[in-house]
C-alpha cells in the first residue's frame, strides 16, 4: 500500500508525524521576517537532518547555505547537494582531516573555534596539509556555553592568528543566545536578542579596528530570530528547531500550540482505571527523555496529548514513562478520558517537549495532511 493510500489511523505505532501544512507556514514566516530586516537565514538542520525538509525550506526563500552540528550531517547534506556549510561546533584536531576531506571534494565547509590553542592547532595542520581552513571565532555573548568574550584582548589574539597563520583564514564571528530559552516574556526575548546582536557587532568591530577581516557576522536561535527588531550590521542569521517547534519553544512564547508541526503517533494498550492512568506505546524511548518545560510555567511532563486528529485536550500529559511505555493523565480536575474517546487500541497523538531530541527517536517522518499520510521522508541520525 502506498503512502499516498493509507491514514494516520493505520500506521503501526509509535511513529512520528509531521505536518506538511504547519511546516511551511513555520518556514515562511521566518523566512519573511529575517529577509523583511535586510539579512539572510543560514538555517540549522540539527533539529530536521533530512534532505525533504531542506528543499521545504530552501523553497521558503532567503537562504544562505546551511548550519550542522555534527560531521554525520556535514556529509550528508553536501551528498544531497549542499555546498556552503557552517559546521558550528568547536573544531576539535582530531576532525581536521575529516572537514579537509569534505573540502577536497569540493565543500565550502567553516569551522569555528574559540581559543587560541584550536587556532595554533588549525593552523599546523593546515600548513602540514597544505590546505587553508576558513575558520569563524565563536563568541560568549549570554554565559551560556561555549566561545570567547567579546570585549576580550583573547579575541583579537585568536583573530591575528587565523589572519596572519598559513593554514587558516579570518572569516568571521558567530554566537547562539542559548540562554534565550530561558525567557517567557516579549521583553525579556528582545532584550537577549538585542543582547546577541549588540555584543556581536562589538565584536566585529573591535576585530575591525584591529585591520582584520570579518567579512560574516553570524548570530542566531529560534527565539532570538523571532524577537530581534534590528538586524543592522549582521550577515546571518541561524535557527533550526522553527521549522517544527515544540512545547519549549511554545513556553518560551514563541509559538503557539498550533505552531508545532511534529507529533509522535502511539496507540492505547491499557488502563490503570483506579489510578485514572492511560497506558500507550510511547515511552521516552518514542518520546525522549527530555523534561524541557518541568522548568518552565507549564510542566507537560513527557508531552502534550491530543486526539488522532490533533486536537488537544487541557490537561491530559504524558506524565511518566518507562522505556516503552507512556503514562497519559489528565491534571486538572476534569480527570475523565471521554474528551480523547480513548478505547483499547485507539491512537493519540504526543507533541513533543523538545523536537530535536523527539525526531532522533526515529529514522524517517510520516507527512501528513489532515487525516492522510502524504509522504515518507527519511532522517539522518549519529555523528
Amino acid at each position: 500500500m502506498s503512502a499516498k493510500q493509507i491514514k494516520i489511523k493505520d500506521l503501526q505505532t509509535p511513529c512520528l508525524l509531521l505536518d506538511i501544512n504547519t511546516l511551511k507556514n513555520n518556514i515562511n514566516s521566518l523566512s519573511m521576517r529575517i529577509q523583511s530586516l535586510g539579512s539572510k537565514l543560514r538555517p540549522h538542520v540539527k533539529t530536521h537532518k533530512s534532505a525533504d525538509v531542506m528543499h521545504k525550506v530552501q523553497e521558503g526563500g532567503n537562504v544562505q547555505g546551511i548550519t550542522v552540528s555534527t560531521l554525520k550531517e556535514a556529509d550528508y547534506f553536501f551528498e544531497q547537494g549542499e555546498r556552503d556549510i557552517l559546521y558550528a561546533v568547536s573544531i576539535s584536531p582530531d576532525k581536521l582531516s575529516h572537514i579537509q576531506h569534505l573540502m577536497s571534494a569540493g565543500c565550502d565547509v567553516k569551522i569555528v573555534l574559540d581559543c587560541i590553542e584550536a587556532a595554533q592547532a588549525v593552523n599546523a595542520f593546515g600548513e602540514e596539509q597544505g590546505i587553508t581552513f576558513n575558520v569563524l571565532i565563536e563568541l560568549d555573548t549570554d554565559g551560556h556555553r561555549s566561545g570567547v568574550l567579546p570585549e576580550s584582548e583573547e579575541l583579537i589574539d585568536i583573530a591575528k592568528a587565523l589572519n596572519d597563520g598559513k593554514g587558516s583564514q579570518m572569516l568571521g564571528v558567530m554566537t547562539h543566545a542559548g540562554e534565550s530559552y530561558t525567557c517567557n516574556t516579549p521583553e525579556a526575548l528582545l532584550a537577549i536578542a538585542r543582547q546577541e546582536r549588540d555584543l556581536t557587532l562589538l565584536a566585529t568591530n573591535r576585530i575591525k579596528q584591529a585591520k582584520l577581516p570579518c567579512p560574516i557576522v553570524s548570530v542566531g536561535s529560534t527565539p532570538t530570530a523571532f524577537s530581534i527588531d534590528d538586524l543592522t550590521g549582521i550577515t546571518e542569521v541561524r535557527a533550526g528547531v522553527y521549522t517544527f517547534f515544540d512545547l519549549v519553544m511554545k513556553g518560551v512564547g514563541v509559538c503557539t500550540q498550533q505552531d508545532i508541526a511534529l507529533s509522535v503517533l502511539s496507540s492505547v494498550i491499557g488502563f490503570q482505571k483506579a489510578k485514572g492512568w492511560i497506558i500507550t506505546d510511547a515511552g521516552w524511548m518514542a518520546l525522549s527523555r527530555d523534561r524541557g518545560t518541568s522548568n518552565q510555567d507549564i510542566d507537560y511532563g513527557y508531552g502534550l496529548v491530543s486526539d488522532i486528529d490533533g486536537h488537544a485536550v487541557e490537561g491530559f500529559i504524558v506524565s511518566s514513562a518507562n522505556q516503552e511505555h507512556g503514562i497519559v493523565s489528565c491534571t486538572t480536575d476534569n480527570n475523565q478520558s471521554s474528551p480523547l474517546n480513548i478505547t483499547l487500541g485507539s491512537k493519540v497523538r504526543v507533541l513533543p517537549n523538545h523536537a530535536c531530541s523527539t525526531a532522533s527517536q526515529y529514522t524517517k517522518y510520516y507527512v501528513v495532511d489532515g487525516e492522510n499520510v502524504v509522504g515518507e521522508w527519511e532522517r539522518i541520525n549519529g555523528w
